[in-house]
């Protein structure tokens, strides 16, 4: 028995490899000092002093995550490259929280039977997410592992690294009373909840407006670097929160929180009603209540349940961004100015809420 007798197809590696080369290259610049293939990628220390200049100590911010069991609605759709954007957004959006610029980032891919073609096309979103945020696409790493992972069966992580001032790292201590967060919107669930709404949505063909749920459910993950630290040039960014696995109750609070757990004696207020929450949550929130209607009768439905029925709407907000994918807190003179930018970025936002001092770091409704 050989190698690929095991499960293991080394020359379809080779042609993933190949097919990767190019997605990378159109990442990177002059910084790269070497392809895809090396044993590790290589990036200029003086380049990344240069990212530094005009700092008094750069500082470098790192995150890594993964896609989740959105993963699934990929497979189930064959369509893999909006995950890949996925994958960026919700290393490089964390990034982001502290102030930091991502500079570079790594992916992750595994699987049990590795298909070139799949995984070009997975590596094909990490690049557009790459070049859509400014950061090379340095390396990574496809792991073909025959028994471990089903047959047609991948999982993906990616790994950023930013970086910024310590002056200005964002970290919530510049936080006061009465500042106002200020909510940017959301492209859908973006990567959280999905073992949820795997269970509650089951058929991905159902109609939602002319298209089809599973395209609603795979819209990717947005990308918030590039208007905010435009805007980062324009107005003083207190605290930054992006609202991922936990939704509101458990991300919004983290901009109030120092080292050790300690808190900076914040608690956020949440406006109800202050921004339209999309139809696709009122669908998952009929789902998650349990019924038979579809299509229109079942949005309408889960809408009114979000209205009425209280425990309903604490879960979807503590699983869901609810429209709602990155949070900001400002001082209340510079928040017409940020909320004006970034809806002419194409980046719809709203006062949701208010800071209040005083708390222990929590959050409620108003």
């Amino acid at each position: 028995m050989d190698y690929k007798q095991a499960g293991v197809n080394i020359e379809e590696g080779y042609r993933a490899v190949g097919k990767y080369r190019d997605l990378a290259a159109s990442t990177g610049n002059a910084s790269v000092l070497n392809g895809l293939g090396s044993f590790a990628g290589m990036l200029s220390i003086g380049d990344l002093i240069r990212a530094g200049q005009g700092m008094e100590e750069p500082v470098l911010v790192s995150g890594t995550d993964g896609v989740g069991t959105k993963l699934d609605i990929a497979f189930r759709l064959k369509k893999y490259d909006t995950v890949g954007i996925d994958c960026v957004a919700m290393c490089v959006n964390d990034v982001l929280c502290h102030g930091a610029r991502p500079l570079f980032f790594l992916d992750y891919l595994a699987c049990g039977k590795l298909d070139a073609d799949v995984a070009a096309d997975f590596v094909k979103g990490v690049a557009t997410g790459c070049r859509e945020t400014g950061s090379v696409l340095l390396g990574g790493e496809t792991a073909e592992m025959p028994g471990f992972y089903d047959e047609g069966k991948y999982d993906i992580a990616g790994f950023s690294v930013g970086i910024v001032d310590k002056e200005k790292i964002v970290d919530g201590r510049c936080i006061q009373d009465g500042d106002l967060l200020v909510g940017i919107a959301s492209s859908g669930p973006h990567s959280n909840g999905f073992s949820l709404i795997r269970r509650v949505l089951p058929d991905l063909g159902e109609d939602f407006g002319g298209i089809s749920l599973g395209q609603v459910l795979l819209e990717p993950t947005r990308l918030y670097v590039k208007p905010i630290l435009t805007l980062l040039e324009q107005v003083a960014i207190r605290g930054m929160a992006h609202i991922t696995g936990g939704g509101f109750y458990e991300n919004i609070p983290r901009m109030f929180f120092a080292e050790d757990g300690k808190t900076w004696g914040f608690d956020a207020v949440i406006k109800n009603g202050s921004w339209p929450i999309p139809p696709i949550f009122a669908r998952i929130a009929y789902g998650v209540n349990g019924g038979a209607l579809t299509g229109a009768a079942a949005r309408e439905t889960g809408a009114k349940l979000l209205e009425t029925d209280a425990a309903l709407r604490k879960l979807m907000f503590n699983t869901y961004n609810m429209g709602i994918g990155f949070v900001l807190a400002l001082a209340p003179g510079d928040s017409g100015r940020a909320i004006e930018f970034l809806n002419g970025a194409g980046f719809p936002a709203r006062v949701i809420g208010r800071v209040e001092a005083g708390g222990s770091g929590e959050l409620r409704f108003e």
